[in-house]
């Protein structure tokens, strides 16, 4: 459960490359918000950070609130991303101290279950021995997504910074690439052991039904499904992390977003973050509708739902 919690919620440490182009299909429905304010219009996308080809075209809907933003906003600038910088980074916060190692770190069972893991999947073992276990699972998970057909190069994040490049559009980000690892790498070592041993347990056994599932309920915009199954699941099993991976995110990013929306000038913006970030009392939406905004989803395909 947790990696399907941080594609949704949004931690990006992946690969970059080109996003492509795919054969015609019916588009996803968005998770999409308009927010107005004054001049200046900011609309909310929540995105998948793996996606299949067939997941393009986008639905009108997104294609025309990326016409008429003049910037773009993720969770990570589009130079950090594209930086060889951000997975050395990662690497370097997950090595563990000299004369430690991975199955020191592991009780028994896990230590087994990924001795097996790695045998069936022809993975050095002895590679892992000097990394943090939330590095290994993390590297793992997105393996197995990766094998149900979800590609870390078709990620909404990608697609729009090349949208944006073609456009002239400039790229930033609401946060660092170093504070998402050092999310990830302060987990504590219950945690990492509990976040190493669920990720090899799914491997084996209910990984990929869920990821579809999850991926079908990005796909048709189902919000219940996200807000009520995934989120409520990670704020149960990892109460701490869920606090520091969304809520104190969240709360970090309203005072950027809302000077977009009172800032000087007309300028629209289109943001777009982990879909998990959106949803919920917790979720940036139902935060900036605390404080007085208008916020409209925008769903021509569905009903209005309360999130």
């Amino acid at each position: 459960m947790f990696l399907r919690c941080v594609v949704l919620i949004g931690l990006w440490c992946g690969v970059v490359a080109a996003s492509v182009a795919a054969p015609a299909a019916t588009p996803p429905v968005p998770l999409l918000w308009k927010v107005t304010q004054g001049q200046h219009t900011l609309y909310l996308l929540g995105s998948f950070h793996l996606l299949k080809p067939q997941d393009y075209p986008l639905s009108p809907e997104v294609d025309a609130a990326f016409a008429d933003a003049e910037q773009l906003v993720l969770e990570l600038s589009g130079d950090e991303l594209s930086s060889p910088a951000l997975g050395q980074a990662m690497l370097a916060a997950a090595q563990l101290p000299a004369g430690d190692s991975l199955q020191q770190q592991l009780k028994p069972a896990t230590w087994n279950a990924l001795k097996a893991y790695a045998q069936a999947n022809n993975l050095p073992l002895e590679s892992l021995q000097h990394l943090e276990p939330w590095l290994v699972a993390t590297s793992i998970s997105v393996q197995e997504m990766t094998r149900q057909g979800l590609d870390p190069q078709l990620g909404l994040d990608l697609h729009f910074i090349n949208l944006a490049k073609q456009a002239g559009k400039p790229v930033s980000g609401l946060e660092r690439g170093q504070q998402q690892i050092d999310m990830l790498d302060g987990m504590s070592p219950t945690e990492q052991e509990q976040y190493l041993a669920e990720t090899l347990d799914d491997a084996g056994n209910t990984g990929a039904s869920e990821t579809e599932r999850l991926h079908s309920a990005w796909r048709a915009g189902d919000v219940p499904t996200l807000r009520d199954g995934l989120a409520a699941d990670m704020k149960r099993e990892y109460p701490a992390l869920y606090q520091r991976i969304n809520v104190q995110r969240n709360d970090a990013w309203l005072p950027k977003l809302e000077a977009r929306l009172r800032g000087p000038g007309d300028d629209d913006t289109l943001v777009v973050v982990g879909a998990l970030h959106l949803l919920g009392s917790d979720g940036v939406v139902e935060k900036l509708r605390a404080k007085g905004y208008d916020v409209q989803r925008i769903c021509a395909a569905c009903k209005q739902e309360s999130l």
